[in-house]
């Protein structure tokens, strides 16, 4: 069962129905019993990574997320879920997050181009991984943003997109993982991803 953070902030439903498109059984879900059964968690977002934290901590689900990802259990981070995975974020006032990775997440140095930045975008694997088995070394997947994570350690980034300058676009630390970009609404290569992601929570070798 993949459970889906549901803290009201996100489309959660568009991740929920991608999910069963791949196959699973997702569950979108507030309540940490829910949660604390499930083989792996998505944490969703969009918005502000502050009020996200905020809506987090008011249901008690940011020590759940920590809890469940210390206890090997895979989480996987899309958009500013994503973000909400490292130790702080610099949007509006900044605001602790979960810190699953060690880093920051700040405004993508665009140099010149406008924000957010909206559309597909190729991103470029540092190297293998089960979470994007069966892409290619180039893959172009959809982003809406303004911010993007700095990780403290290089070693976690996964892949890189570039929209004026480079960002990480995916992460992966032990059964961490994220993604920058919206996999639900990224065609072919965004279901694959998250077919990766349910068979890393199941424990199924890929195809």
């Amino acid at each position: 069962m993949i459970a889906i953070v549901d803290y009201g902030m996100g489309n959660r439903r568009s991740v929920e129905k991608a999910f069963e498109r791949v196959g699973a059984e997702p569950v979108l879900s507030a309540d940490a019993g829910v949660l604390g059964r499930a083989d792996g968690l998505v944490v969703p977002g969009v918005g502000a990574f502050p009020e996200a934290m905020r809506r987090l901590r008011a249901l008690g689900l940011d020590d759940v997320i920590r809890e469940r990802a210390r206890a090997g259990v895979p989480v996987i981070g899309l958009c500013l879920g994503m973000q909400l995975l490292f130790e702080s974020s610099d949007e509006h006032e900044g605001e602790r997050g979960l810190g699953l990775l060690a880093g920051h997440v700040a405004r993508i140095d665009t140099r010149g181009l406008k924000l957010p930045h909206i559309g597909w975008n190729m991103v470029r694997w540092r190297r293998a991984s089960p979470l994007v088995d069966g892409l290619p070394d180039e893959a172009a997947f959809y982003h809406v943003h303004s911010f993007a994570p700095v990780p403290e350690d290089d070693a976690v980034i996964l892949g890189c997109g570039e929209y004026g300058a480079p960002f990480v676009s995916f992460v992966e630390s032990g059964t961490v993982f994220g993604a920058q970009c919206h996999p639900e609404k990224s065609s072919a290569n965004g279901l694959r991803v998250l077919t990766n992601f349910v068979r890393v929570a199941t424990g199924v070798a890929a195809a």
